[in-house]
Parts: structure tokens; C-alpha cells; sequence
């Protein structure tokens, strides 16, 4: 995978060298391929540029993340929104099916006794 251009902005927020940082990415990268098996997916790159950060920070002399987040808990709720949905139509898919196998239990039942 190709660095991100936000690469040498990051560096330069760590206090660290482009060619470092690129160092960083390219490990960073790796070990998120390593954690998801592949390396297309929406989910690996979150984890490569999260462990980039990390790597960033630990080798710079200055924190690329703000120490007070910006983003209040709405707007933390509002990007997590598809995921929770998600957790709520299962569950109730899951209601469903069991009332379903509870509903052919008892017909069942019914149709053998008459």
C-alpha cells in the first residue's frame, strides 16, 4: 500500500523526519495487514493509520492528537449511528426468530393432538 499524503503532515506534528515516518508506515502498515488478514479493507487501513499515530508519537517529541477532543459525545454517537442500528435489527431479528420457533412449537404440539 501506498503511504498517505497526510504522512508528512503527521511528521511534522511528531516532530520526526519524513523518512522515519515513512519507516513507521511501512510497520505500521504491516502489522495491520498481519491483524486483518488483508490489505484492502476499511478496517485495515483504521488500524494502520491508528498504529502509525502511535509509532509517531512514541519517536516524536510532541503529540499529533489533541489532549482535549473536539468532537463531543453527539457527534461521537452520530459516526457510530450504522453500527448501533446494525446491533439493534439483529437483536430484534433474533427476537423474532425465536418467537417464530416458539410459535412452531406450539403448532406442532396442536397438530398432534388433533
Amino acid at each position: 500500500m501506498k503511504a498517505p499524503k497526510i504522512l508528512p503532515w503527521i511528521a511534522h506534528k511528531a516532530g520526526i523526519s519524513e523518512e522515519l515516518a515513512l519507516k513507521l508506515w511501512r510497520r505500521a502498515a504491516g502489522e495491520a495487514e498481519e491483524m486483518t488478514g488483508c490489505c484492502n479493507s476499511s478496517d485495515y487501513y483504521r488500524l494502520a493509520v491508528e498504529r502509525f499515530i502511535d509509532f509517531a508519537e512514541t519517536e516524536g517529541s510532541s503529540s499529533v492528537v489533541r489532549e482535549i477532543p473536539s468532537v463531543s459525545c453527539v457527534f461521537w454517537l452520530w459516526r457510530h449511528q450504522s453500527r448501533i442500528s446494525s446491533l439493534n435489527l439483529i437483536a430484534v431479528q433474533n427476537v423474532g426468530k425465536l418467537w417464530q420457533s416458539g410459535v412452531n412449537k406450539v403448532l406442532r404440539i396442536e397438530r398432534q393432538t388433533v
